[in-house]
């Protein structure tokens, strides 16, 4: 019982490298966490604390991991732009007017390269061809577009 009450930092040390080496497999962060706790237990059995206080030492470092450093490097994995797709992507972008655009009788845009039909988002509007109009909505087929207003130099 001797030898292991002066080799514990060893078990310490074992169970760090068990729980960091199945981490890689999970991926998930909390087994690293778990393991930085085992490594905070060696250190205090290496300045010679009793079993006790490594177990509690262990406990608080491995919870206080979780509890602080995991939520934000969590974040910063899987956070990142938002992927849009499909007809969302064209949400936002300018297009510039071909054929008039009225509330009546929808029109006809240039937008990302092709041509689109295109209503106003505000059925009273009317915007002219040659003007600069941005995507609100993208409803079926049909964009709905409102002008952006032109600096005159």
């Amino acid at each position: 019982m001797d030898w292991l009450g002066d080799n514990l930092w060893s078990l310490w040390l074992g169970a760090a490298i068990v729980l960091g080496a199945a981490e890689m497999f999970s991926f998930d962060l909390v087994l690293i966490m778990l393991a930085v706790g085992a490594v905070a237990g060696m250190v205090s059995a290496l300045l010679g604390a009793p079993l006790v206080l490594q177990a509690l030492l262990a406990a608080g470092a491995s919870v206080a991991m979780l509890a602080l450093v995991r939520p934000g490097i969590v974040k910063k994995l899987h956070g990142g732009p938002e992927l849009r797709l499909g007809t969302d992507r064209l949400v936002g972008l300018r297009g510039v007017v071909l054929t008039q655009v009225t509330g009546l009788a929808p029109g006809r845009i240039k937008l990302d390269g092709e041509e689109w039909t295109a209503a106003p988002y505000d059925e009273h509007t009317v915007i002219a061809p040659g003007q600069t109009v941005e995507v609100l909505q993208i409803r079926g087929a049909t964009a709905y577009v409102h002008p952006v207003p032109e600096l005159d130099p």
